[in-house]
């Protein structure tokens, strides 16, 4: 342009001439420049040259993909023939029958009323899909505006100000959660026809409509990541997956490390491998390789009986180490290594930040987002538990091979004198070189007030482990089978149950239910007493010995699993003194069967009254048709009935219990899917580095 206005304002060829010069010094400078970065560029990613051996691998999976992708696409067009073949079956049987009216205007009808259904089942899954692609427009979020912000907050209280915060964070997500609710249209293959061919026909052309909105969503879905990826107005976008929760009165993070977070404890950062370096790259292939030579060469010997020395093995070893370094070592593309470094980045940033601001990060109990709190106030939360429960004793020095010691000495003495067989013998004992000690940590319960914590102790290489793994397996199936009248499965089962009741002419429009769960069971079982009825209930069904061990040795096998529960906390060692670790398979059997005991008066009076009471674990549901201050009474009654159990309990007409919302309505059950208030909806980014089967 500035050439052209140039000839056009002056006859002076030199000047010019002179400008197209300077011009194309400008152009070659920048190519040269562009060189420059790109020789940089080429040098961050070396390209590696492939073995014919790897190009043929390569070769022969393309071809297999392929070969597999036609078989399924042709399956599906097969499918789709046959059923199309059969709809016209359908609709020409339909017109043999002599009907009064016009069979076409009818069907019309019905096809119309169903493309309409269609369409908002597919406006609804267009919705969903925004939902998770995190990309609906800001007007969607006037909730953040409707429930108005909190001006004050008290300036001498850090904490309640937090709480204050907190609540009217779970209002806002309590009412994303119903006003998405809203949206769930579904729909239903029933037709609306008298006759069954009617319906078989409308059955058809409504599985078609469905099929064909299945496809389009698949395509539209690559079409809305594309368009958000490249959309100037994604960074005003808004999305309803759950974030992480803060529990703290500002925000710390910057709006990448917060997007980071928002992805959930599910996902997996993009090639992570990939950008380490090569050095640690060939450390890890020769670690996967081994550890999977291992178990093939161990399978094939032990299993099949082949010989160490057959020319198999080498050649497997040969072509396994190619399929990794294939794998490990080929270079990513720019933009995929670039993507990739800024999420190292990024995370990296993230535990910067939690250190510096002395914070704590932590996987929500019962949820699938993360919890940020301050780690100081996150460990008085801990240790409020240890005060309340008053069951862990901090002690002086490591007892680890003290324990190990005498498990070990345990199940020789055992062995010795024959009181367990060979294979218990074997399937007990620990290995000493996996051997470590457990470590407890918190998981904070966001769902409640205040936040309190769970503990979960990490037992999975304890010395008492695999005794509490053999207690839990013989066991669990005999309280499974001799408490199941009195055992809740899950939702299903209780409604089942429920129905049993009714069907009995006992449940009136004055039924009431009740709920209640017990504090802490595990943690406040008292283990003597809990093996004395652990011992009782084998001897009350009958039991002399389990799985050929008396019932002696059993409880003996129990206290060491019990009383040598011994654990690593904020780099001190703790005892446990009551109950059992929180993690242990044994733990939760020896709960039910103490329950088993402490429920009995429950029972009994349920029993007279032919009233129904179930638990599930530490929760307990009945019904009740004597008067409410009754029922309190004996509630009230069963808080002193042992020292350790404590109970909190709900008495209504409608109340949930596990994932099924329960109402009496003037004598007729009414049950619908229950969803904790404080329950986050979760589904794993797609971005998310899994195999791809898992987002099939």
């Amino acid at each position: 342009d500035e050439l052209y206005k140039m000839a056009k304002t002056t006859n002076n060829t030199k000047l010019c001439h002179d400008f197209l010069v300077n011009y194309l010094e400008n152009l070659k400078k920048q190519i040269n420049q562009c060189e420059l970065q790109l020789n940089e560029q080429c040098q961050s990613c070396p390209l590696t040259s492939l073995t014919l051996a790897q190009i043929d691998h390569c070769l022969k999976e393309y071809v297999r993909s392929e070969r597999s992708y036609l078989s399924i696409r042709n399956n599906d067009q097969l499918i789709k023939f046959k059923d199309y073949i059969h709809e016209k079956d359908v609709f020409k049987t339909i017109n043999t029958f002599q009907l009064s009216i016009n069979l076409n205007e009818y069907l019309n009808k019905l096809i119309t009323i169903r493309e309409q259904q269609s369409e908002i089942w597919k406006d609804y899954l267009m919705l969903k899909m925004r939902i998770l692609c995190k990309f609906l427009p800001q007007n969607f979020d006037h909730l953040e505006n409707f429930i108005e912000h909190i001006n004050y907050l008290p300036l001498n209280n850090t904490q309640n100000s937090i709480e204050i915060k907190n609540k009217r964070y779970k209002l806002i997500q309590e009412a994303k959660q119903l006003e998405i609710q809203l949206f769930n249209i579904n729909i239903t293959n029933d037709g609306v026809s008298i006759l069954n061919k009617f319906k078989k026909y409308i059955t058809y052309r409504t599985n078609r409509l469905k099929q064909d909105i299945s496809n389009k969503i698949s395509s539209s879905r690559g079409i809305l990541l594309q368009n958000r990826h490249r959309s100037s107005l994604a960074k005003n976008m808004i999305g309803v997956s759950p974030e992480p929760y803060l529990d703290l009165i500002d925000n710390p993070f910057n709006t990448l490390q917060w997007n980071q977070l928002s992805l959930g404890p599910s996902y997996i950062r993009l090639n992570q491998n990939a950008i380490r370096p090569e050095k640690q790259q060939l450390k890890e292939l020769e670690k996967e390789h081994k550890e999977i030579y291992q178990k093939v060469e161990l399978n094939l010997i032990k299993n099949q009986g082949i010989p160490l020395t057959v020319p198999i093995f080498k050649r497997y070893s040969t072509n396994l180490l190619n399929s990794l370094r294939h794998y490990y070592l080929t270079p990513l593309s720019y933009k995929d290594q670039i993507e990739a470094q800024q999420q190292a980045h990024i995370a990296t940033s993230i535990r910067m930040l939690i250190k510096e601001k002395n914070l704590i990060i932590r996987l929500t109990d019962k949820g699938h987002n993360f919890y940020i709190g301050s780690a100081t106030e996150f460990e008085k939360k801990a240790r409020k538990f240890f005060s309340d429960t008053n069951a862990f004793i901090e002690l002086s020095d490591n007892s680890f091979n003290d324990i190990t010691n005498k498990v070990i000495q345990l199940l020789n003495r055992l062995r010795e004198q024959n009181l367990i067989r060979k294979w218990q013998y074997e399937q007990m004992m620990p290995d000493r070189t996996k051997c470590e000690l457990a470590h407890l940590y918190f998981n904070p319960k966001t769902h409640k007030d205040n936040i309190p914590v769970r503990p979960i102790e990490n037992t999975i290489h304890a010395p008492t482990t695999n005794i509490s793994k053999f207690l839990d397996q013989i066991l669990q199936p005999i309280f499974n089978d001799k408490c199941k009248e009195t055992n809740i499965i899950d939702g299903a089962s209780l409604i089942e149950e429920l129905h049993k009741y009714i069907r009995k002419g006992l449940f009136k429009s004055s039924t009431l239910f009740c709920t209640f769960d017990i504090h802490n069971l595990y943690t406040m079982l008292p283990q003597e007493e809990s093996i004395k009825i652990l011992s009782e209930f084998l001897q009350v069904h009958g039991y002399t010995k389990v799985k050929g061990i008396d019932l002696t040795t059993i409880k003996t096998l129990a206290s060491i699993v019990l009383q040598e529960n011994v654990f690593v906390y904020d780099k001190k060692i703790y005892k446990q003194t009551t109950g059992g670790a929180m993690g242990s398979s044994f733990t939760l059997t020896l709960a039910n069967i103490f329950m088993w005991k402490w429920q009995k008066e429950f029972v009994r009076q349920q029993n007279i009254t032919n009233e129904f009471y179930g638990r599930y674990i530490d929760d307990v549901f009945m019904t009740w048709n004597r008067s409410k201050r009754e029922l309190r009474k004996l509630l009230d009654d069963a808080n002193q009935w042992h020292l350790n159990i404590k109970l909190d309990y709900k008495i209504d007409k409608s109340l949930p219990f596990l994932d099924v919302l329960l109402t009496n309505n003037n004598g007729i059950l009414s049950t619908s899917v229950y969803h904790k208030p404080a329950a986050e909806p979760y589904v794993t980014p797609f971005l998310s580095d899994h195999p791809r089967h898992v987002f099939k």
